[in-house]
């Protein structure tokens, strides 16, 4: 796993070759966080991020990277989990708290608000089709905030209120949902 970006730029973190997780590839996170620096500027600080499904940790350590002022990963395996925090302790980074839980139950409870709340699921889940909605619609997300969700080609939601674009790298898909703003409707897909 490597760092694009940032303070922690270049560096590299082993994943154990057991991992069950399917990390973002660096093609695809590099464009994804060159899609995000249109919506937040990372380097003023004061970004908060939610990392749901963390599987590697690669994208909650990303946003810690480019400056985000608080992330916080939820995993739910536990051999990913303890391997999320190593590298956080690694980097005695204090703005990234690594959770071990259910990405549903925190969406439920969750304690604070992001102003970007991503999720990488596994692509099998059965509830992923859900997962737009469930995170718009409860207080997670921060109004105005962004939600990005990875997915497979099996899923499309371009008809949901709250879609604001898709963009595709080889056979990994990103959709982005804004809450509480209307979509633009002169943009073409």
């Amino acid at each position: 796993m490597r760092v694009i970006s940032g303070l922690y730029r270049h560096r590299r973190f082993d994943v154990p070759r057991s991992f069950k997780a399917r990390p973002t590839t660096d093609f695809a996170k590099e464009n994804l966080f060159n899609v995000l620096r249109a919506y937040f500027d990372f380097e003023a600080g004061g970004v908060e991020a939610l990392d749901l499904f963390s599987g590697t940790g690669s994208i909650g350590l990303e946003l810690c990277s480019r400056g985000c002022a608080r992330v916080v990963s939820v995993e739910l395996d536990r051999q990913h989990h303890a391997f999320i925090r190593k590298v956080a302790e690694s980097l005695h980074e204090e703005r990234w708290k690594v959770l071990c839980g259910d990405a549903f139950r925190y969406i439920e409870r969750a304690p604070s608000r992001f102003d970007l709340v991503f999720a990488d699921p596994p692509y099998a889940l059965p509830r992923l089709g859900e997962l737009p909605q469930l995170v718009l619609s409860s207080p997670v997300l921060k109004e105005g905030g962004l939600f990005v969700l990875e997915h497979g080609k099996d899923y499309s939601f371009r008809g949901h209120a709250a879609f604001r674009e898709e963009r595709t790298y080889g056979s990994v898909h990103f959709s982005f949902f804004r809450k509480g703003e209307a979509p633009d409707l002169t943009e073409e897909g």
